[in-house]
């Protein structure tokens, strides 16, 4: 069955407050779309544990640090309305961007030392505007909890902080990533791949994969780990490395020695297209 499709705050609100009211556990499933396998994995996960789903559909503007991206970006309402019917989704909410900032926003949420790092450090303002849309979207949908993607890491960290520091009474969810079948996470991006690019894909997930190996066994020196990996990548001529880092699974900052579970992260070109993966990692004494 398709969803209902709201498009306004007020309404929304009123539809999420009956079903609260009448003692239904509400679930959300925040989204860009160009919904793929990923995305409905998250949507079967809060699906088991709601009464009511609410997916959110909005390209957030703020977010993009390109132009050229923001309008690049994969936009199929058709197909994502189906996928979302498939998987259980009660209301998808699709506000236009005059709905969401009816006036250029003067407040902005900083996530201070989380959001610089990683990705944040290529991307300048790029968590801002994340940080910013999640919580105005936690705010208008209220639910119980919501789920996001292990994928974006850093992403999910910042999410977790974000709630904790402003005391918000919603449980944020990490779901794990969901892979190809050569273990590429899936990604809307990957469709934008050439097919030579997709062929050198792979190395992402290798690279993490080694590393962790190397860890299990016991290997605690992360500077070295992460220069054998940059070293992988400097002689694939299809990719350009953007970092390679071992990292605190809390702080995201960068660790010398790993005598604690951290967390891998990699982000690296394919032509213009940038991808993303990281993998959580423990030495045998922290296990």
């Amino acid at each position: 069955m398709a969803p209902e499709i709201e498009t306004r705050i007020a309404a929304l609100r009123r539809r999420v407050a009956d079903a609260r009211g009448s003692g239904l556990r509400v679930g959300c499933v925040p989204t860009m779309g160009a919904l793929h396998a990923g995305h409905t994995a998250l949507f079967d996960h809060a699906r088991a544990d709601c009464d009511l789903l609410v997916a959110t559909l909005f390209v957030n503007p703020l977010q993009f640090d390109r132009r050229d991206d923001l309008e690049s970006y994969p936009r199929d309402m058709g197909t994502d309305l189906r996928i979302c019917g498939r998987h259980g989704v009660h209301i998808l909410f699709a506000p236009p961007v005059e709905e969401m900032y009816p006036r250029r926003p003067a407040t902005y949420v900083e996530v201070e030392g989380l959001g610089s790092t990683l990705c944040g450090a290529s991307r300048p303002g790029h968590f801002r505007g994340v940080a910013t849309v999640v919580l105005k979207l936690l705010n208008i949908v209220q639910p119980h909890f919501a789920c996001f993607g292990e994928k974006d890491y850093q992403q999910l960290a910042i999410i977790r902080r974000l709630v904790e520091d402003a005391n918000m009474p919603v449980e944020i969810v990490g779901v794990p990533t969901v892979r190809e079948e050569d273990g590429v996470a899936l990604s809307s991006r990957n469709a934008l791949l050439s097919a030579e690019q997709r062929d050198a894909a792979p190395i992402l997930v290798r690279t993490l994969r080694a590393a962790r190996n190397a860890i299990e066994a016991n290997e605690f020196d992360a500077r070295g780990l992460c220069r054998r990996a940059q070293d992988l990548f400097r002689r694939n001529p299809h990719v350009r490395l953007d970092y390679f880092e071992i990292v605190d699974p809390n702080t995201l900052q960068p660790v010398e020695r790993i005598e604690h579970p951290v967390r891998i992260a990699v982000a690296a070109f394919f032509g213009p297209i940038r991808l993303i993966d990281n993998l959580a990692a423990s030495p045998p004494k922290a296990r």
